[in-house]
């Protein structure tokens, strides 16, 4: 068989994974709910940016294959489509016991057909003084033009009947009235969802017209924007272009038509004309088309049902950093790792400050990817330049959705006198990266720090990444080399402790496998160990295909893409590949080479995709410390140990849940990181020392 998986199907699969969550009842309720708008934000995303690619492909290169399965682009569009199909059935039923457990609560969703006399009346009295004079209803025919339908907005289309014409009726549904119209009810939370009025009151709107069939839909179009080479013409402002792509993103072709509705044939093949779609494209439900009101509905039960939410959880203080002493002292003295969320990011933004208000720190330079609105860190690296200091802000205007935000703080961040750069022509810079260059005397000190997750307060509650603040030397000096070839569109070429991409990360990671190859081949024991998002890079598959069949050892946590199948005799029986889908969303990335006194560890912003390895500017950082050597393979080994959340992959490239054994106790990695931090943060309060052990997740029916 063979060992590779198409790049679009494995995210499927992921997303799936997403949706199981929202079916576990061993997960909150509440939390449930939450997976499933994921699941639904998720897969927005995929059509506007994989499948509009796809599409694009079909019209200008229809003949090119994928890499791994040779599928063309629309061999790829059909069994996506096959597969989303198949989910929609799932979602449908995933939501039918999601109701089922609000009612349990006394919550209900309320369909038009089962109101009593009374709720009618009050709901057509909503209508008629609410909604109806912010509706704008439009009717579509040879007299009247189709209108522009946005991306991702509801509408409810009516089949319009007279006695000469048939004709669509199209009601776009508003944000100026809320999407959860609560009925009025003491005793329970009953609401019914905005379309669902509109479509049953549909008749008042369109009169003098038959309405023989009518449904609720909702399109989504192609975002995926690709930058011309010309545009980076140094004398065009990159900003500027940005801006114009992002209103050019707007208007981009309809990929997906969902409905939800019975409008008839005759009706649906106007509208896909209209669309310039084809009837394999729509996909059909029972469910809501847009799950974001479900944030609405969760704020709305949080107080009067904690129970179905998880624990609140805060990120707790660090044991390695003194809140009573200042940063820099402490960092410089020894290497630090924080350890997000389960770790607060706070010490970072304290030594953002520090830094910034050091007389004896020369110099701030940054690369920033994703950052929160009014964020912290900019706020920080304001505050150096308006006290002199020299600071440098490579910051990517071409993160993806992050574009605007991004424009208005590069903005922000020269007007305070930062130097701002943009990524080099045709590389995204994803790294995280920060150089602070203090004057000790005499003497160049420099403080480091290496994540890999962005500089975003706001993600660092929600998704597990690592921060290594460390003063070697060493590593400070390639940093500055790094940062003094991107000021100049240069590129790193050589280094001695970093990985640097796109010219030195890649290869450095081969010659790394390529030495538990010749242990394992000479007899010894060899093992690889990596911590990722996703895996797709074509060259870096193959080799640890040539490393399993070596005989190396090869544990693999990925959370999302995987297109290398474990476990398929003869190619990759010694790989074995899992995944965890919890509470946070797992975004650390860590490179383990070897065992015993030879182990290398490395943290790093880049997974193992072409667009990271070759094609981006990442940075990967060995960890030095033993002590924090330790603590990252500690972190790898009780992911590897989970036995709640987890799922491994199959030889047929399927997904399995971990099974539940009497003889082993369960395990949640992410539970056991949170009781881990607060034990750690106690002990820290009361000054003593730590002594962290195993202990036992209990998985409880929610």
């Amino acid at each position: 068989m063979d060992c590779y998986d198409n790049r679009e199907l494995s995210w499927l699969k992921f997303n799936k994974r997403i949706l199981a969550e929202a079916m576990d009842e061993s997960v909150p309720l509440g939390e449930r709910l939450l997976f499933a708008s994921i699941y639904q934000t998720n897969l927005d995303e995929f059509f506007m940016i994989r499948v509009g690619t796809l599409f694009d492909r079909m019209l200008v290169d229809p003949d090119s294959k994928d890499n791994k399965t040779n599928l063309t682009p629309e061999e790829q569009v059909c069994a996506i489509r096959k597969a989303v199909a198949e989910h929609c059935i799932i979602r449908d039923k995933c939501w039918a016991e999601l109701l089922r457990g609000l009612s349990s609560m006394g919550a209900e969703q309320i369909r038009p057909s089962s109101l009593s006399g009374d709720e009618e009346a009050y709901l057509k009295a909503y209508f008629d003084s609410e909604i109806r004079p912010l509706l704008t209803a439009q009717v579509v025919d040879k007299h009247h033009p189709f209108p522009f339908l946005k991306n991702k907005s509801i509408y409810v289309i009516a089949h319009l009947e007279t006695k000469n014409s048939v004709k669509l009726g199209l009601v776009p549904l508003s944000s100026t009235f809320p999407r959860m119209i609560m009925l009025p009810d003491k005793q329970k939370l009953r609401f019914i969802l905005a379309e669902d009025v509109i479509m049953y009151f549909i008749g008042s709107i369109f009169e003098n017209y038959r309405i023989p069939s009518k449904a609720i839909i909702r399109i989504t179009r192609n975002a995926d924007i690709e930058m011309e080479e010309g545009l980076y013409d140094h004398e065009v402002d990159l900003r500027e272009i940005m801006e114009q792509l992002l209103k050019k993103r707007k208007k981009l072709s309809p990929v997906r038509l969902e409905m939800q509705g019975d409008l008839d044939d005759e009706a649906t093949k106007r509208l896909l004309k209209l669309l310039e779609l084809g009837p394999e494209n729509i996909f059909r439900m029972v469910s809501p088309l847009d799950l974001s009101f479900i944030f609405s509905l969760r704020n709305r039960m949080e107080k009067a049902h904690p129970e179905v939410f998880y624990k609140p959880f805060s990120p707790q203080r660090s044991p390695a950093l003194s809140a009573d002493l200042p940063v820099i002292p402490q960092v410089t003295a020894r290497d630090t790792m924080l350890f997000y969320p389960y770790e607060s990011i706070r010490p970072f933004i304290r030594l953002l400050h520090e830094a910034a208000n050091d007389p004896q720190v020369m110099s701030i330079k940054i690369t920033l990817y994703r950052v929160a609105s009014n964020s912290k860190v900019i706020e920080a690296l304001i505050n150096a330049a308006e006290n002199g200091k020299d600071v440098f802000v490579l910051i990517e205007l071409r993160a993806r959705f992050d574009e605007e935000n991004n424009i208005g703080c590069s903005r922000q961040l020269e007007r305070a006198g930062c130097k701002v750069m943009y990524g080099p022509q045709g590389l995204k810079v994803h790294s995280k990266l920060l150089l602070i260059t203090r004057k000790d005397g005499a003497r160049l000190q420099y403080i480091t720090q290496i994540g890999t997750g962005n500089y975003n307060e706001k993600t660092s509650e929600l998704y597990t990444d690592l921060s290594l603040i460390t003063a070697d030397r060493d590593i400070g000096t390639e940093a500055a080399a790094v940062f003094n070839a991107l000021s100049i569109g240069n590129l790193i070429e050589n280094t001695n402790k970093l990985m640097v991409a796109p010219l030195a990360l890649q290869n450095k990671i081969i010659e790394r496998i390529d030495r538990e190859i010749a242990l394992a081949e000479s007899g010894e024991k060899a093992y690889l160990g990596f911590k990722l998002n996703s895996l797709t890079d074509k060259v870096l598959m193959d080799k640890l295909i040539e490393a399993s069949c070596a005989g190396v050892r090869i544990e693999m946590v990925i959370r999302g893409i995987n297109c290398l199948i474990p476990g398929v005799r003869g190619k990759t029986e010694n790989i074995s590949v899992r995944s965890i889908v919890g509470r946070f969303l797992e975004h650390s990335r860590i490179y383990i080479f070897g065992q015993g006194d030879r182990q290398e560890v490395f943290i790093s912003s880049a997974d193992f995709m072409t667009r990271n390895t070759v094609r981006r500017i990442e940075v990967a950082a060995p960890i030095l410390s033993p002590l924090i050597r330790r603590r990252v393979t500690d972190i790898f080994s009780i992911m590897l140990r989970d036995n709640t959340r987890a799922w491994t992959e199959q030889p047929d490239g399927t997904y399995k849940r971990i099974e539940e054994k009497e003889d082993r106790p369960l395990i949640g990695a992410q539970d056991y990181f949170i009781t881990q931090a607060q034990e750690a943060a106690f002990m820290a309060a009361q000054k003593k020392p730590l002594r962290v052990k195993a202990r036992r997740v209990k998985r409880k029916k929610a």
